[in-house]
């Protein structure tokens, strides 16, 4: 019997194998790279335009005239040849991918790290480098080495105010930074069912901080369902018994709400233990919880209230966005004192839009929080939502109200 990444890549883990990739995509940056090592392969054409995609995510709008030009070349580039092509405003490349593209048993493979987002779905998603990406351009297919598995375990129901960030943060912690160096994380127990595709989108998305290839969760009726949403028919996986390396159980009813501590994203403390350290900024967005569950989490908390340091929202989609401003959500958090970024990265990467000084501290929901990451001598918190919308209204790391 085999584990959900042996069973989508056709051999068991250690094995090398040749697989045709479904779904192909690169963002902004990587994109250029992938751009330029197309070239120097000689470009000889592409494997096939409908499968392959450009996103601008990380810099858009551009922040000065040589990142404007390296986009307009990449753009026009995009639009030649035929690539599904999403411009400035559309959204973040994992989030715009999961919104009725990626289905159960493909083959993803994304230019950025936290493609393993989209094994949510059920599907072998991971990251690869601007080379790996060009040759995918010209031949439609690269090589993996099957990965060993971990089985993470999740029973019972979330209480209080934990989020599924704050089960991100405890498997990422209880693994480390190296704990799942080229393996597939795949998710199980019957605490899955009660998750939400987002949800499942989060776990999935914090994968690559343990060093893992792919997160995975098996697809079910919720993964269906979500898809049929968007006019996409799939089948249900059904687990087959299987060996994994590693075993890690988590009753959710253990789970509180955490903070990762600069600069490891597996260096956690319960929000309780940092209580009343001050923050210059509160982010909410990226592909980690930029989501309309979570703009409408974080509008709820902070309804009719003004926060008290510059909070930056940034949704993760225009399709998030849309929602947003079409449910009220929008005017709830404008009202509130927040600034709404375009949809994109915003400032997880440390380009613009949000970037800190040296000595501020930030309170975010992104996934890293490493030294410098968003900006030379800043400090970053990492947190669910609801513990960065009660951050935001005082001013301080506060721990979130039971919702």
């Amino acid at each position: 019997m085999s584990t959900l990444s042996e069973r989508i890549l056709g051999a068991p883990a250690g094995e090398y194998v040749d697989r045709n990739v479904d779904r192909a995509y690169v963002h902004d940056g990587t994109g250029v790279l992938t751009l330029e090592a197309w070239k120097n392969m000689g470009s000889k054409g592409l494997c096939d335009p409908s499968r392959l995609s450009v996103l601008f995510d990380h810099i858009v709008p551009a922040n000065n005239s040589t990142t404007a030009t390296l986009q307009h070349e990449l753009r026009e580039f995009a639009k030649s040849s035929f690539l599904h092509f999403f411009d400035i405003g559309e959204g973040i490349c994992h989030q715009c991918m999961s919104e009725g593209v990626v289905r159960p048993g493909e083959v993803v493979v994304g230019a950025d790290s936290h493609s393993c987002t989209l094994g949510a779905f059920g599907a072998f998603a991971t990251g690869v480098g601007a080379t790996d990406m060009a040759a995918i351009w010209l031949t439609g297919e690269t090589w993996f080495r099957v990965p060993e598995s971990i089985g993470i375990r999740l029973d019972g129901n979330l209480s209080d105010a934990a989020e599924a960030k704050d089960i991100a943060l405890t498997y990422v912690s209880r693994l480390g930074m190296d704990g799942g160096s080229y393996k597939a994380l795949e998710f199980t127990g019957n605490g899955i069912r009660r998750l939400t595709m987002d949800d499942r989108l989060v776990l999935c998305n914090l994968a690559v901080e343990t060093g893992a290839k792919a997160g995975m969760l098996y697809a079910d009726s919720i993964t269906t369902d979500y898809l049929a949403r968007y006019g996409q028919s799939a089948e249900p996986q059904v687990q087959e018994p299987c060996r994994y390396v590693q075993e890690l159980a988590i009753d959710l009813a253990d789970v509180v709400p955490l903070v990762a501590v600069p600069p490891r994203v597996d260096t956690v403390k319960p929000v309780h233990d940092l209580a009343g350290l001050p923050v210059d900024q509160v982010f909410v967005g990226t592909c980690t919880n930029g989501r309309y569950s979570d703009l409408a989490r974080f509008a709820r908390a902070v309804k009719g209230n003004r926060v008290a340091v510059r909070t930056i929202v940034v949704p993760a989609s225009r399709q998030v966005l849309w929602e947003a401003a079409k449910t009220g959500v929008l005017t709830d958090i404008i009202e509130a004192g927040c600034t709404i970024g375009t949809p994109g990265c915003g400032p997880c990467l440390g380009a613009h839009m949000g970037v800190l000084g040296e000595g501020e501290v930030c309170l975010s929901t992104a996934n890293r929080n490493f030294k410098n990451r968003m900006g030379v001598g800043g400090e970053i918190y990492l947190a669910s939502v609801a513990t960065a919308a009660a951050t935001a209204l005082e001013g301080e790391i506060t721990e979130p109200g039971v919702p």
